[in-house]
């Protein structure tokens, strides 16, 4: 798997753990709800400033969005 489809895994994860819906983490991070839907699937390859928004939405430190694991 490649870092953009584990970051994917990861968002949708930890989305998911803290019962958020796609537009709720949108609103939260700041982005359209379609980038979240997209870079969920690994469309989308988000930059450093975007990783740190949604860490931030999702209450994570940005690493754990990177890490390959039981969450992924």
């Amino acid at each position: 798997m490649d870092l953009v489809e584990l970051l994917g895994k990861n968002v949708r994860h930890y989305r998911q753990l803290r019962g958020m819906t796609q537009e709720e983490l949108a609103h939260s991070a700041d982005m359209k709800r379609t980038y979240v839907s997209d870079m969920e699937r690994g469309k989308r390859n988000p930059s450093v400033r975007a990783l740190g928004r949604l860490a931030e939405a999702l209450t994570v430190e940005p690493m754990e969005l990177l890490r390959s694991g039981p969450s992924a």
